[in-house]
């Protein structure tokens, strides 16, 4: 990939695990939900003001799911963690860590990919990580 999108997607880091698909978008990707496009105001999993878009918001939806906040992104067996991008006012993405420590996100409205790190979707449409969560695996 490496476009001016995604500058830091390489071949070595990153590979196409789905096609393109408008049904749903990054958030609901994180909260394994391919039935809906998650957002404050259109779908949410708790009662919010649509235009409420922060890491807060965020934070608050997963927390509806069994999420807990942690400090990183590093893997910890038993649980699966989730990264939040963006600011205090708007959140822009969010990714799933994978069970072999891998990283899954949904780029908008394209296809799911698997990359390395959380770090290489950033510095093109998405801004880096705020904030991890994580959630014990039953």
């Amino acid at each position: 990939m490496g476009d001016r999108s995604f500058p830091r997607l390489t071949d070595e880091n990153h590979f196409r695990t789905s096609d393109a698909d408008v049904g749903y978008n990054c958030i609901a990707w994180a909260a394994h939900d391919t039935d809906h496009w998650w957002q404050p105001g259109f779908f949410w999993p708790k009662e919010a003001p649509w235009e409420q878009h922060g890491i807060g918001e965020l934070v608050d939806a997963f927390k509806t799911l069994g999420f807990v906040e942690c400090s990183d992104g590093s893997l910890e067996p038993g649980f699966e963690k989730v990264a939040f991008y963006g600011t205090t006012l708007e959140y822009t993405h969010a990714a799933r860590q994978l069970p072999d420590g891998k990283w899954t996100s949904k780029l908008g409205k394209a296809e799911d990919i698997t990359h390395a790190t959380p770090e290489d979707v950033v510095d093109g449409v998405y801004v880096p990580v705020m904030q991890f969560m994580k959630r014990q695996i039953s």
